[in-house]
């Protein structure tokens, strides 16, 4: 099950991206079916990350990385419901820790899927 998280939480990240880059190239904020897509997709692979870790026995990485998203969901649940729905620009320091705890994450999943095959 790492291994479809990783894959999801992959797909999340790209979404990531695309909307950092529409935040700091235009200045407004992306468009909410990809916040949502994104959201969607990041909640589905640490829901299985959440199930793994506390269903058999992972990597320490795995344990992390899982500790890591969940941060990084308050984060964007925090751009979501305080900023994006009362329409206001995400702040950049906030987008940025948000990406950085992610990535961070990321990185660590992708190490525990590694040590775990």
């Amino acid at each position: 099950m790492l291994l479809t998280a990783t894959v999801l939480l992959a797909l999340t990240a790209l979404g990531g991206l695309v909307m950092a880059a529409i935040r700091f190239t235009r200045a407004v904020n992306p468009p909410a079916w990809l916040a949502m897509l994104h959201g969607l997709l990041a909640s589905a692979g640490l829901s299985l990350l959440i199930f793994d870790v506390f269903t058999r026995a992972v990597p320490p990485a795995a344990i992390l990385s899982m500790v890591l998203f969940i941060a990084a969901a308050g984060g964007g649940a925090i751009l979501s419901l305080v900023y994006k729905w009362r329409h206001r620009l995400l702040p950049a320091w906030l987008v940025a820790v948000h990406a950085l705890l992610a990535a961070c994450a990321f990185v660590l999943l992708v190490v525990a899927v590694l040590a775990d095959h």
